[in-house]
């Protein structure tokens, strides 16, 4: 009977520590604001570094970094046959119109996927990204991304304004995958040489940039 006893003792007490240990990790969980729906182990992802969204930049450049997890930039094989975990990046950089059509504001805002986004003049030329826009001029993408096998690029002589970077994880032969990061940034005017006042029924660059953050 002692024994018996002793059994159904240590049982209870499993099961307290158990039922103490989930309720620690929900807590914790939910302290550090760990978004479990959203990730999956072991997939690619993609986080810029800098510029941070928001940012603002006054020089007329930008130095553009980013994080890679569970992908591998392989240039040896650029341009060649994609291999499932390796590949390169598409830097894409577009400047924000001065003033925005709300209607076309509007479209971009519901538009999460691509299609429609707000899209102004586009900085991936070799005269702005350098060395990685004289690659994008051979291989026929200029004005549309510039390709890197390292994370980061170096954008220069950027005009002031609001500018939109997306980063795609891309495959070996360029296609895109569904790994991206975006981020807003400004490049400041100097005193005085701010944009001119918007139309009536426009919106100006600042408020658009706002919402596509």
């Amino acid at each position: 009977m002692r024994l018996r006893s002793a059994t159904i003792a240590a049982l209870v007490l499993c099961a307290a520590a158990l039922a103490a240990a989930l309720a620690f990790a929900n807590g914790e969980d939910t302290r550090t604001g760990v978004a479990t729906s959203d990730s999956v182990p072991g997939q690619p992802s993609i986080s810029i570094i800098s510029p941070r969204n928001g940012s603002r930049q006054y020089a007329h450049a930008a130095v553009v970094k980013v994080a890679i997890e569970n992908f591998h930039l392989a240039p040896g094989q650029f341009g060649r046959d994609p291999q499932l975990g390796q590949g390169s990046l598409r830097f894409a950089l577009n400047r924000i119109p001065d003033c925005v059509d709300p209607v076309k504001l509007e479209h971009a805002i519901n538009s999460p996927i691509g299609s429609g986004r707000l899209i102004g003049a586009s900085y991936d030329y070799p005269e702005y990204s350098g060395p990685n826009g004289v690659l994008a001029a051979r291989i026929g993408t200029a004005g549309s991304y510039s390709p890197a096998t390292r994370p980061e690029i170096y954008y220069h002589d950027l005009p002031p304004g609001f500018y939109r970077l997306v980063v795609n994880l891309a495959q070996n032969n360029g296609a895109t995958t569904p790994f991206h990061a975006v981020v807003v940034f400004q490049v400041v005017p100097k005193p005085g040489h701010g944009p001119k006042p918007c139309p009536k029924g426009k919106v100006s660059s600042t408020k658009a940039a706002g919402s596509l953050r």
